[in-house]
This record gives C-alpha cells, structure tokens and sequence, in this order.
C-alpha cells in the first residue's frame, strides 16, 4: 500500500492516534502525517502510507486553508479553548469594523511568536511538557506568510474567519494576537483545516469510512498516488535507457524540459507505460537530471 489518504481528523483525535489507527489497518510499518492538527482541531490530514511517506517533505511547503472561530473576551494560556483563562475583557462595544481593521495587520509577511503549548523543542524538550510543569520559556519570532484572510462572520464576541496560509502558521497564536491587538484578549474556540495542498476537505474520508473500505476490500479507491503532491513540477517521459540510467542512480539529459531557476529545479519522471518511476533533480554543473527519489 503506497500513496496518501486524505483523511478528515475529527476533533478530539491526536494525529499520532490517526497515524496508528491506519498503521494497524494497513499492517504497514511506514505512516506519517504531513502538518499536525491540534487534538482540538479537525479537518484535512494528509496520511502518508509506504513510499507514500518519502514526499512528506515536498507536501509540507504547500499551502493550507483553515476557518477559525475566535471567541473575543477572553484569553487563554493555551491560546485556544482547552486552556486556563489568564485574561477577560469587556469585548461588547468592538464593532465588525475594528476588527478588519485588525486583520489587515496579519496578513501578508508577518512574524509569530510561536505559543508555549507546542510541539515545539527546547533542550530536547517539546514545549508543552515544559508549560504543564510550569515553565516558561522565551521563544525566538518565526516569519510566515498568510496569504489571504477573510473575516465570514462576527456575531457580538464570536470572529469566523478563513485563513490560507504557509507552513509555521500558528492560528492560535493569530487569535491570540488579534485580541491583544483589539485590548480585550481572545483565545481559538474552533479550528478546521479545509484545503491542504492539493487535498479538499469536500473529498476527506472519516476514519469510520476509512474502516469500512478496509475491512470490505474497497481501500484502494481511497488512497491518492504518490505524486498527487507533486503537481507543481513539470513531469517528464523517459525513454527506456533512461528509466534503466535512473533506476540505478545515473543522471540523464532531458532536453525537452525548460529549466526554470537552475538550482533546486525539480521533474517528476515517467515511463512510457505511464507509471511514475523518480523525482530528478537538476545538476547545473554537469548540465544533467539526477535522481533524487527513485519509485520504481
């Protein structure tokens, strides 16, 4: 089994228990998830199984759409609704307006401060073991890109927003920011990743259908191929000398292909009979395409 499941987390799940529930299904030692979801979030986590694991790390720069409901008034240590309440404030009189105001200010390049309770490592240690015992650590701001950010619906304390962002977008730190911003503190009541690269969540599969497909044999109708993720490069036809060159590690010239920006530029490569067979990365001094991930 190899390939990615697009798979709707429901809320009160972990990631990891997702990860292991399909690892005991498919009896495959190799599964991962790309982007982690908080327990208290739901929504679109990509799940890698087999080969399907070695582009995890292509799908983790994509781009990730959520909607985040904010409760205004109060914040939380936690930044979101699992928390103790460290802050209330009086948020009657903001008016829809000072909120977009507000927003303006998230996005596009911005600088977070990632929150204490994260997966985050310090000395070896995650973060949020060291917040549970009580510690406090300064963490350093990280930049990130939020690319769009609508404001849905405000209904008296309550902002239902929509947020397209890039990898290292903390939404519970933005809910965090926006009610410092707006001076009465706010924390993260409902978190739903809707959109993850290229998987919808109008197409996610619940862990009970996942089951179901399972156990009837109809699993493989579920699972995306592995280069689903890999839509952003140009693909490639080799012929057999090459596919043979590449199987075994050897760089090919490919001179039907437009080299974009030298280093870095990636192709996915396929066989005559379709099947897609490596990803090659392009070697500027020796002018060839080289094999970075073989999947025959």
């Amino acid at each position: 089994m190899d390939g990615i499941l697009n798979i709707n987390k429901p809320p009160g799940r972990t990631s990891f228990s997702v990860v292991a529930m399909v690892r005991k299904l498919c009896r495959e030692r190799r599964v991962g998830h790309a982007g982690t979801l908080d327990a208290m979030a739901g929504g679109v986590l990509p799940v890698c199984v087999g080969k399907g694991t070695r582009v995890i790390e292509f799908l983790m720069d994509a781009r990730k759409l959520y909607r985040a409901v904010i409760r205004l008034g109060v914040a939380t240590d936690t930044y979101d609704a699992t928390g103790k309440v460290i802050q209330e404030g009086n948020a009657a009189g903001i008016s829809r307006e000072q909120v977009e105001l507000a927003l303006e200010t998230f996005c596009g390049s911005i600088v977070q401060t990632p929150p204490m309770y994260s997966a985050l490592k310090y000395r070896g240690q995650r973060l949020y073991r060291l917040a549970r015992a009580g510690m406090e650590i300064k963490r350093e701001s990280r930049p990130t890109t939020v690319y769009r950010i609508e404001l849905k619906d405000f209904v008296t304390t309550v902002v239902t927003l929509e947020v397209e962002c890039s990898r290292g977008t903390y939404i519970r730190s933005l809910a965090h920011d926006l009610g410092q911003m707006l001076g009465c503190g706010a924390h993260l009541e409902h978190l739903l990743r809707l959109k993850y690269g290229p998987f919808d969540i109008d197409d996610a599969v619940s862990l009970k259908q996942f089951e179901e497909g399972f156990n009837n044999g109809s699993w493989q109708k579920l699972v995306y191929p592995i280069d689903t993720v890999l839509g952003q490069w140009t693909s490639v036809v080799v012929g057999e000398e090459q596919e043979r060159m590449i199987k075994h590690g050897g760089s090919v010239v490919i001179e039907d292909i437009q080299i974009e920006d030298g280093v870095g530029s990636r192709c996915r490569a396929y066989n005559r009979d379709g099947y897609f067979i490596a990803i090659l990365y392009f070697d500027p001094e020796k002018r060839q395409w080289q094999p970075e991930k073989v999947f025959a």
